[in-house]
């Protein structure tokens, strides 16, 4: 049963993501994706590792129960061989006593390094993001310019420079501070210190155990192994679930996202789970009257614009007055056309997407006089701020969504 449900996990951790980021700005979508990435990490490596001791498991019981059967062994004599592969096989052969023992080792071994690597990035998780929420606080509370990720880098290489300076000189220059001295007690202080925070090796009992037994560099490269294939697993799948292409044997059909008509543009064809947050309308065939437009907010491209465009006239606002005014903001921000011709009597009001109640701009397009056949809705976006342009694929600066009459 738990297998299972650590089988599930990630999936639920994708879908709490994907409903999460839409709704953050740069700063707070850096803690949303790093705790993420590191949650994910420790579900994958975790259930990863129960199937794993599942099978292993499973292969020693059932040695067990074969030696209980026939206790006499492998008999090779009554195998098909000739005489050289059967005198090479005896050689190899052993006993299922050993064998048995080498199965029950191999399983509890896997397993404990497997908890131990997703209890290390959970602890990193943790502490990582907790610290990053600090700093995001910290610097949106003082109005600083830094990056939050930026000054809790600068903080954690503050903090762990004492104990790296002071383990290093213990470990490599110990005979220049003998007991009794001042430089050997202020190494002891800084690592009793630490150790006393939580970076002694016995917090970490299984690993410690692990290393000092079965070699130290080989243990640490196997910890250090695991955290970044899972850790580069999960980004990699990340970006996978995020990008619009397929995967298969496609290069010879067009590949432009201009040109495309995407079921993220139409309300009864769209995942608001999964999909990337893109204006959108009822439905590709429109029968009624109006042309019912929602356009998302999205705060990595909607905030910093509102900001540079329109934070001068609303700062000394409030109310009512405000919200006007950052309603008139928005809809210079996101202007359209139809067909080429610019929509100049377009109003947006305030609204919501119902499906994922997130706040959006909504506007109702009377195309009773529009006629039947192919018809193109572009609607404009500002820069994404968390990102340089990109040279290879420039943004167009606009949804092109395609529907019919």
């Amino acid at each position: 049963m738990a297998v299972f449900a650590m089988l599930q996990l990630p999936g639920w951790l994708d879908d709490r993501m994907f409903a999460l980021e839409p709704r953050l700005d740069e700063d707070w979508r850096v803690v949303l994706a790093l705790s993420y990435f590191y949650a994910k990490s420790a579900a994958v490596v975790l259930a990863a590792t129960f199937a794993m001791h599942l099978m292993l498991r499973a292969q020693w019981i059932a040695l067990v129960g074969v030696h209980s059967v026939y206790p006499q062994g492998i008999r090779l004599d009554r195998l098909r061989m000739g005489p050289i592969q059967r005198s090479i096989e005896a050689e190899r052969q052993g006993t299922t006593e050993a064998a048995i023992e080498r199965a029950d080792n191999r399983s509890s071994v896997a397993f404990a390094i497997g908890v131990s690597v997703a209890l290390v990035i959970a602890s990193v998780c943790v502490i990582f993001c907790c610290v990053l929420v600090l700093a995001t606080l910290s610097t949106q509370a003082l109005g600083l310019q830094a990056k939050p990720i930026w000054l809790f880098f600068g903080a954690f290489a503050a903090f762990m420079a004492p104990f790296l300076v002071a383990a290093s000189l213990d470990q490599h220059l110990h005979n220049r501070f003998p007991p009794d001295t001042p430089g050997h007690r202020l190494i002891a202080g800084v690592l009793r210190f630490y150790t006393r925070v939580g970076m002694s090796r016995s917090n970490n009992r299984i690993i410690a155990i692990l290393s000092s037994n079965g070699g130290e560099r080989r243990m640490m490269a196997t910890v250090l192994g695991v955290m970044l294939v899972s850790i580069i697993g999960v980004c990699a799948s990340f970006l996978v679930m995020r990008s619009d292409g397929v995967i298969g044997s496609y290069s010879g059909f067009p590949d432009a996202d201009a040109l495309a008509v995407n079921p993220a543009h139409y309300d009864d064809q769209r995942d608001p789970a999964r999909d990337n947050v893109r204006p959108y309308l009822q439905s590709a065939v429109i029968i009624g009257p109006y042309l019912k437009l929602v356009v998302p907010y999205q705060p990595r491209r909607d905030e910093a614009a509102m900001r540079d465009r329109c934070g001068k006239e609303t700062r000394k606002l409030a109310g009512t007055e405000l919200a006007m005014a950052q309603l008139a903001c928005l809809q210079g921000l996101h202007p359209a056309t139809l067909d080429g011709k610019p929509l100049t009597d377009l109003r947006y009001e305030i609204a919501s997407d119902p499906r994922t109640d997130r706040p959006a701009l909504l506007a109702m397009i009377d195309v009773r006089e529009l006629p039947r056949g192919r018809h193109e809705l572009r609607v404009a976006r500002p820069p994404r701020a968390d990102r340089n342009p990109d040279k290879d694929n420039p943004d167009p600066g606009f949804d092109a969504i395609r529907f019919w009459r």
